[in-house]
């Protein structure tokens, strides 16, 4: 393999053409990557016009990381191997953070290969830094169960697991699940339990908005199909 095999882990705009969030480096690096990983070619090949509008879109490669199969590994490994530069790119905020990438990272680093993570817009990070909650101690879940018995059951041990920890915690839900997510929480949690639920984060309407669950119960919002990070302290 080729010393000068280099991987660079590249942000994406949340917001629809925020470049303005992204560091200068993002496009330094993304004009000399001639490989890359993509969740959607249409999209990545739509963000490197913006960065380099002089770029020849068509000399460069790409392979998209299929949603149910996952990325094609004996690829990835050939284009290390070869000393290309790749680059993985997700839909929107950072690649292996909520996003595919992290299988790949770990093969590059089996490998030995060197990699970079370029600065940029993380919406889990931003929700946390925002809600006022408890940023000392925190965790991530991912997405929680869709039905119940197990929804109401997960909703009800991450704020058991919230209250005894003293520790925030993240979760995420499919857009067009947004109201049925928010309506679940005020049923199953306590009323003194906060919860942040940060929407269209770095965009023009954000919606950024923490408050317990009987101030909530008040005056409730329609969340619609936007985006959302939720944040929960018992």
């Amino acid at each position: 393999m080729s010393a000068i095999s280099t991987l660079y882990l590249i942000p994406i705009p949340i917001a629809e053409g925020a470049l303005e969030t992204l560091s200068a480096e993002v496009a330094d690096h993304t004009g000399k990557i001639t490989h890359y990983f993509v969740e959607n070619v249409r999209t990545a090949r739509r963000f490197l016009r913006s960065l380099h509008p002089d770029l020849i879109i068509d000399s460069l490669s790409f392979s998209e990381i299929d949603k149910h199969s996952g990325p094609d590994i004996s690829l990835f490994r050939a284009w290390l191997k070869e000393g290309h530069i790749i680059g993985i790119m997700s839909e929107a905020g950072c690649p292996g953070i909520a996003d595919p990438g992290s299988e790949l990272v770990s093969i590059a680093q089996n490998m030995k290969v060197r990699i970079v993570p370029l600065v940029g817009p993380n919406s889990i990070i931003l929700a946390l830094m925002a809600s006022g909650l408890n940023g000392q101690s925190f965790c991530f879940t991912g997405y929680i169960p869709v039905k119940d018995p197990m929804r109401s059951k997960r909703i009800k041990e991450l704020e058991a697991n919230s209250i005894k920890e003293k520790q925030t915690q993240i979760f995420i839900e499919t857009p067009y699940r947004n109201d049925h997510l928010l309506a679940d929480l005020l049923k199953h949690c306590n009323n003194s339990t906060r919860i942040c639920i940060a929407q269209n984060i770095t965009g023009s309407d954000s919606f950024i908005k923490t408050k317990t669950v009987i101030e909530w119960s008040k005056e409730i919002p329609v969340l619609g199909k936007a985006p959302a990070v939720y944040l929960m302290l018992g």
